[in-house]
């Protein structure tokens, strides 16, 4: 079966509202082993609404409607439809006696409009809404599904989970499972990736493998199609060892995690603690690891040293280091580095100096960055970034770097126990 979702609603096409529905029942389709091949946003226009659907009856077997069931004039998708399928539009008295004890129990005179949320076409199955007052509905016409579903997604979704879910498969013959896995990289650019594992892409059917860039990182979306849910885990698995064994040390983790929650997950499997000095970065990456839940068992502090006084002020880099060496070098971020540790009695230090841009600093470049990573009892290492972005994706960039020479500290040392 392959589905279409039309998104019915004028304030998408303003960007008033994102259009979250579509991701959540393309999520859900996906693991009823439905294709969706296409999104339609429209408009509030009849006219509009009808040439989509006639398009997507050329394209796909079930259409999903999103928006428009309301009691205001604007809300025509029911109308629209009814009138494209020759079909009358009826009153359903269960949702006409939901919607009359809510104006009761508010005590709110219900307005004659309201009435119009009740209707539902001829011959449909009534989808209750119990968390609205318009209901859903699913068709069956010929040799196409129409479902059509209320627009807010706290009304969407439930009715969606507890009632469209089932009147889907109950016309399905065959349930096929499509399961994916997402591959998550850092060091390596896309079209590196994508060379490394030519191979295993050009030989894709099922599974299929996608590469996908993204704010300087590279993920693999491993997706497989089978009647067998388990089966299909089981064909994920196995192209995903196959790629690994080619580009593995670039993996870092899996699905929706970031490089900042391994790097916080790591620190906390080993009860280590961090302190932050940050000049270009100010404060971007303290913000970000304490955004994650729990972070305070790990996290001591962090001080934002963005002039050089600051830095010999707050952050005890000897005036020495900056005046023969600059701001922008490998010894002020190992000073930095080792000096916040020390200051914040923490078990690692971490740094981070450099020239955001968009004018050059020290005569270095914009996107000429230090990192420093001082561990208690070990020496320091620094990292040297030539990035070429604008200042904010430098700045963007500098904290993932520093999550990933983290990760990379804390694995190795591990390891080499």
């Amino acid at each position: 079966m392959n589905a279409e979702i039309i998104a019915v609603g004028s304030e998408l096409l303003l960007g008033q509202i994102v259009n979250t529905n579509a991701k959540f029942l393309s999520t859900a389709l996906a693991e009823m082993g439905i294709n969706v091949f296409h999104h339609t946003v429209v408009g509030d226009n009849p006219h509009r609404l009808k040439r989509s659907i006639e398009i997507a009856e050329k394209r796909a077997d079930l259409i999903i409607f999103t928006g428009g069931l309301g009691p205001t004039k604007d809300d025509l998708t029911k109308e629209t439809i009814a009138a494209h399928l020759g079909k009358s539009l009826v009153t359903d008295q269960h949702a006409m006696s939901s919607i009359e004890a809510y104006f009761k129990k508010v005590n709110r005179i219900m307005t004659e409009n309201n009435k119009k949320q009740a209707l539902v076409l001829e011959g449909a199955q009534v989808l209750p809404n119990n968390f609205g007052m318009a209901p859903g509905m699913f068709l069956k016409n010929n040799e196409h599904f129409y479902m059509l579903l209320p627009g807010p997604p706290f009304e969407m979704e439930p009715m969606f989970n507890a009632f469209g879910r089932k009147a889907i498969l109950a016309e399905m013959d065959v349930v096929e499972h499509i399961e994916s896995k997402v591959l998550r990289f850092f060091g390596i650019g896309e079209a590196q990736l994508e060379t490394e594992i030519e191979s295993i892409i050009a030989n894709q059917s099922n599974p299929t493998v996608a590469p996908y860039a993204s704010d300087g990182e590279v993920t693999l979306r491993i997706t497989a199609k089978h009647a067998s849910s388990s089966k299909a885990m089981r064909m994920i698995k196995e192209t995903e060892r196959n790629i690994l064994q080619i580009v593995g040390k670039y993996c870092y983790g899996y699905d929706q995690t970031t490089l900042m929650l391994e790097a916080v997950q790591k620190l906390k499997e080993r009860g280590l603690t961090i302190a932050i000095a940050e000049s270009l970065t100010a404060g971007m990456f303290s913000s970000q690891m304490a955004s994650i839940s729990g972070i305070s068992s790990i996290l001591k502090g962090g001080i934002v040293c963005y002039s050089n006084e600051a830095k010999h002020d707050l952050v005890k880099v000897k005036k020495e280091v900056i005046e023969k060496y600059g701001s922008v070098s490998k010894e002020c971020a190992a000073a930095l580095a080792e000096n916040i540790r020390m200051l914040l009695d923490s078990d690692i230090g971490i740094s981070f100096t450099g020239v955001a841009g968009p004018d050059s600093l020290e005569g270095k470049e914009p996107g000429t960055i230090w990192i420093g990573i001082s561990v208690k009892n070990k020496p320091t290492n620094t990292f040297l970034l030539e990035l070429a972005g604008n200042r904010n994706s430098n700045r963007l960039r500098t904290v993932k770097y520093g999550c990933y020479y983290l990760l990379r500290e804390l694995t190795s040392s591990q390891s080499s126990k």
